[in-house]
């Protein structure tokens, strides 16, 4: 784990965050496996440095853009919990009304420009909101959070050609998990990730995705940079997902794409667990602050699901009319 000259209260506040990420994806879970919600999930477990890391340094008026595993996103960019259970369960209350669902989770007015289907859809997306915040004069950057799989998506290079041309206020953030849906890396991408950027003169770094002060101290460098004008970063944040792609998985695929050894072997370097012994060796936090803290979140996540779970299944109609604004807008 790095060490840093920060303190004590920033470093709990990042500690925070994960905690609370992975608190979410935990109560998510749990729901999944009991049948009690009405679609697929793709959980964060295991990349909450990444999220907590980066998010530490966004403006309320920043944006980000996500991917199908967007609520670690979501909740470290200061989302409410609340609404992001009830659209996960689909209900009324939710973000978007129930009707986006657990892989399109967003919330416009905290600058969540909304997590995304599509393989790398998001990239383009924050080019824009960079480009919006450039001519906008307030200082304002956009992060584009897209996984290894996307990287070997066409619409990268396009984003880093016109971002650097362009000088635009944008972080291209690559979550490294080693897999592409059910493919190792290694077999989906060529060569090193961040070489994307040199061929277009845009400077990158790779972290250890697992540390979460290695990513805030990436992220500080690459939000200062586009916040002074001189342009786009890309971080390549090397991680582990903990749960599959996508959970239930095991009830569909006709072998493992990696053994329980594996998981097991990199859950020795949980980034959590890591992070809390570091601060408690540290001395910036003692057992029981720590505790107290773990039992504030896990209160406040039960509270925010259950009440989510008790709300109203929303109306076609509304659907209907949402519909109908959109056609008017167009």
């Amino acid at each position: 784990m790095t060490s840093i000259n920060l303190p004590a209260s920033e470093q709990l506040a990042l500690f925070r965050s994960m905690l609370l990420i992975r608190q979410v994806e935990e109560r998510l879970a749990a729901d999944f496996k009991a049948g009690n919600l009405p679609g697929p999930v793709h959980l964060y477990i295991g990349q909450e440095a990444v999220a907590a890391g980066v998010c530490a340094h966004l403006r309320p008026n920043d944006q980000l853009t996500s991917t199908h595993r967007g609520h670690g996103h979501y909740v470290a960019k200061g989302g409410e919990l609340e609404p992001l259970f009830a659209e996960v369960y689909g209900r009324a209350t939710g973000i978007c009304r129930g009707f986006g669902g657990s892989m399109h989770v967003a919330d416009v007015e905290r600058g969540i420009l909304g997590a995304n289907g599509i393989v790398g859809g998001g990239i383009a997306i924050a080019a824009g909101a960079a480009l919006a915040a450039q001519m906008d004069g307030k200082g304002g950057v956009a992060v584009a959070f897209f996984g290894d799989g996307a990287s070997a998506q066409g619409v990268l290079s396009e984003t880093l050609n016109i971002s650097a041309l362009w000088k635009l206020p944008l972080i291209l953030c690559c979550e490294n998990n080693g897999f592409s849906e059910f493919s190792p890396s290694e077999v989906v991408n060529a060569g090193a990730i961040a070489d994307r950027a040199k061929p277009f003169g845009v400077p990158a770094k790779t972290v250890a995705g697992n540390d979460v002060i290695a990513v805030w101290q990436a992220a500080e460098e690459a939000v200062a940079r586009a916040r002074s004008g001189h342009g786009p970063t890309l971080i390549e944040a090397k991680t582990y997902r903990f749960h599959g792609h996508v959970e239930g998985e095991g009830n569909f695929l006709k072998e493992l794409y990696r053994s329980e050894e594996e998981i097991a072997e990199r859950r020795r370097s949980d980034p959590l667990l890591s992070f809390r012994g570091y601060l408690l060796k540290a001395r910036l936090a003692d057992e029981t602050t720590l505790q107290a803290l773990e039992s504030e979140i896990s209160q406040q996540v039960a509270r925010a699901a259950d009440v989510a779970a008790d709300q109203p299944w929303p109306e076609p109609s509304v659907l209907d009319s949402l519909m109908l604004k959109a056609t008017h807008a167009a």
